[in-house]
């Protein structure tokens, strides 16, 4: 007689699955306004995955939440990323509830580059086999973020792979939807010569550079993620999970302060990703601007000096790579600047004048 096969002998534990789902359901509750993100017609039968329905329901009533935002025409804003492999030293340190953080900010940050608000957010999630508490702790991370960024999160998708990822590993990508009014939409298209460009603080590597980083730590220095770091007063792994600033509130605060239909003094936002100030700055420049940058005027957090003189890695990789300090920028009207910087410190926003716009082959110069 041949062999009986089942779901779970092939790497899917159904009844583990169930248990795995339903401990997400108390996050994705804390994130949501219910009067919003509409419940699902029945509740889950005894048993059942704790969510129902097939997709997520948002309420966009224009005779409550919508019109008392004062959107008038409203553009929605999508919005989708990963962490890459920052997740190998999650995994290696078997701390997980920090890089949902990340997740949520790799979205949500660009999304608010445009101006808007982010509404909603959603998750995938793979890995080689069921794991509930590493699934809640990571679906934990979503929802912090979630909180911090004012957006419900509404689902998601947790994909159990045995034969396509090796034990240990696993990935996550983030969608985000939010929304903004149309004549409210910043593009660059404002920018000047003149104008100021303002730096938001970091809290260290956030979510890009990570390939160059473990190379440098893990491969050419021998390190382990336990290893006490004393120029970082932290260890190894302690130092490269320190989740990425979620920037949402201190921005919606500024463009709330100076509404960009009336006033008129944002005219960029840059989310400092992969490529560092350079390739951010220079996606929202419009034709015959350039954006001159003073290399001394922030603090370049520890992390950045131990990592480039650990891997002799030379100053324009790092600052290609690397968002060395400035996770965020801004470019106003500069006599606006430092009332925008000190309404930044007011959200706990460490922010400084880096720079200026000029005339000029759009790009960044130091």
């Amino acid at each position: 007689m041949s062999e009986s096969w089942d779901y779970k002998k092939a790497g899917l534990d159904l009844a583990k699955y169930e248990q795995t789902i339903a401990g997400l359901q108390q996050h994705l509750l804390r994130t949501q306004d219910r009067t919003r993100v509409l419940p699902p017609p029945f509740q889950p039968r005894k048993g059942g995955k704790g969510v129902g329905g097939f997709a997520s329901l948002f309420d966009l009533d224009p005779d409550g939440w919508l019109f008392s935002r004062k959107y008038k025409h409203p553009v929605l804003v999508n919005c989708t990323d990963g962490v890459g492999s920052k997740l190998k030293i999650a995994s290696e340190m078997k701390k997980y509830d920090t890089v949902g953080i990340d997740l949520v900010a790799m979205s949500a940050n660009d999304l608010i580059c445009t101006g808007g608000e982010p509404l909603v957010f959603l998750d995938y999630i793979a890995m080689p086999a069921d794991d509930p508490p590493m699934t809640e702790q990571l679906v934990k991370g979503i929802a912090d973020g979630c909180v911090e960024a004012e957006c419900s999160l509404v689902g998601g998708e947790t994909a159990i792979l045995p034969d396509f990822y090796q034990p240990g590993d696993f990935d996550m990508a983030g969608f985000c939807t939010g929304v903004v009014e149309r004549n409210c939409i910043i593009d660059g298209r404002r920018i000047e010569p003149g104008d100021a460009v303002i730096g938001l603080v970091s809290s260290g590597i956030h979510s890009n550079g990570y390939s160059l980083v473990r190379k440098i730590v893990f491969e050419a220095a021998a390190l382990k993620v336990n290893d006490y770091v004393s120029e970082l007063g932290a260890s190894v792994g302690e130092a490269l999970l320190a989740p990425t600033t979620l920037y949402v509130k201190p921005i919606r605060h500024v463009l709330a302060h100076y509404p960009v239909k009336k006033k008129g003094v944002i005219h960029g936002l840059a989310n400092i990703t992969g490529g560092g100030l350079p390739d951010n700055i220079s996606r929202i420049l419009p034709p015959d601007r350039r954006v001159f940058v003073n290399r001394g005027s922030w603090p370049v957090p520890p992390v950045f000096t131990w990592l480039q003189k650990l891997g002799n890695v030379a100053d324009e990789e790092m600052f290609r790579v690397f968002n060395m300090g400035v996770g965020f920028a801004v470019i106003c009207s500069p006599t606006f600047a430092h009332s925008i910087i000190a309404q930044l410190a007011r959200d706990g926003i460490d922010a400084w004048p880096i720079g200026e716009v000029r005339n000029g082959e759009p790009g960044v110069e130091f």
